[in-house]
């Protein structure tokens, strides 16, 4: 309980999806590691997916919005702001801690409603994770992206990016230039499994023997077309004559499951690709890794390449988003243009044919994650906006 000198802030978190994806473990993170004593906590998200389940079984208060999705559905989406709203009315919060652009678009309506018609104000901040207009999308459709992330950053008194380049991208939209602030993802140091433990895991999911000379690529990545997983296919598809003994997993789940198992018996690598499906604490399983790669063509700031780098793996990785933040070419990793086959293939044959590189990288990787990219410091950074 919180004493009777010190006030207990109550935060209220409010996110699009329940699924499991970076933007809800961000979410998690920041609920279950705010001290109790100081911070009521609760969490408002659409249906009934993985991020509420954890969030129950540790104890932290949540409310869902079933009619709130991703997809622009006019009615169910001013259904789901007057859900909101009402919520908003009874608990009264002291900040209101939006992500993803549905919830923040929203959110930061009903905050800025609530604020002209209440003497106690809500401070409302957004988080962006991966500018949703950085899509391959059509010129009118981008443009009214543009237009309603300036709206909310407009209603939102903070906004925080997760890295330079989403930063500078809203350098020279009018009103808000003071309101952007970088705090960058940060995870605790995970606990691995020994490599030839986290490599027999792998060969019972797979039903193939791995041997010592096997070589392992691997990537953690939901289905979908952002994470480019088919433009890696294709370059393994270019060069796997040239590599021995190799095998590539792709741990997750997601729409396009079907479309990359046509892809991968179309090119012919059942045997060297394996599609594993969602892995509970698939971290756990990174030492069973040679090569770390993310092909995406949109991301914000990615979890997964935070635990490849400390797991201490070498990465190639799409140079979008934030990821040249984490990211140094040729010195922790490799960066790619997206959905550039030749540059993939040519990067994973690089660190193949030079191991020395690939032992370079990946302590470059541990030593830059373990300094700039802890738990502790963007939780502290985080409060720092609250107070």
């Amino acid at each position: 309980m919180a004493t009777n000198h010190q006030k207990m802030a109550k935060i209220l978190y409010f996110i699009t999806k329940s699924n499991w994806g970076g933007a809800q473990r961000h979410v998690f993170d920041l609920a279950t590691n705010l001290s109790p004593k100081d911070f009521d906590v609760l969490v408002i998200m659409g249906g009934n997916g993985v991020l509420k389940t954890r969030l129950d079984e540790c104890g932290i208060q949540t409310i869902t919005i079933q009619e709130l999705g991703r997809d622009i559905k006019t009615q169910k989406d001013f259904t789901s702001f007057i859900q909101f709203y009402k919520i908003l009315l009874k608990e009264k919060p002291d900040v209101l801690h939006t992500h993803s652009p549905k919830a923040g678009g929203l959110g930061a309506l009903a905050g800025r409603l609530y604020n002209l018609t209440h003497k106690k104000k809500i401070k409302i901040i957004y988080t962006v994770h991966g500018w949703t207009f950085n899509e391959n999308r059509n010129f009118i459709p981008k443009l009214s992206i543009i237009i309603s992330s300036w709206i909310t950053a407009i209603f939102s008194d903070k906004v925080i990016v997760l890295g330079t380049k989403e930063k500078e991208q809203t350098d020279k939209w009018p009103f808000i230039k003071d309101k952007f602030i970088i705090i960058k993802n940060g995870i605790a140091k995970p606990g691995y499994l020994a490599r030839t433990k986290a490599r027999d895991f792998i060969s019972t999911q797979i039903g193939k023997k791995i041997t010592k000379n096997t070589l392992i690529i691997g990537t953690i990545a939901e289905l979908h077309k952002n994470k480019g997983l088919s433009y890696i296919i294709e370059a393994l598809a270019e060069i796997k004559n040239n590599i021995s003994n190799f095998i590539f997993i792709i741990i997750g789940e997601g729409e396009e499951r079907k479309q990359l198992e046509i892809l991968i018996k179309s090119k012919e690598l059942e045997n060297n690709i394996f599609l594993l499906g969602h892995i509970h604490n698939a971290t756990l399983y990174l030492k069973a890794f040679n090569i770390f790669t993310l092909t995406s063509v949109k991301e914000g700031l990615p979890y997964t390449l935070i635990e490849a780098g400390k797991a201490e793996l070498p990465i190639i990785a799409s140079n979008v988003g934030n990821i040249s933040d984490l990211v140094d070419d040729m010195c922790s990793g490799i960066l790619i243009k997206p959905k550039n086959i030749r540059e993939i293939s040519e990067s994973i044959q690089f660190l193949i044919t030079h191991p020395e590189k690939r032992r370079e990288f990946a302590h470059n990787a541990y030593t830059k994650t373990g300094t700039e990219y802890s738990l502790s410091k963007m939780l502290e950074e985080t409060k720092k906006l609250y107070s």
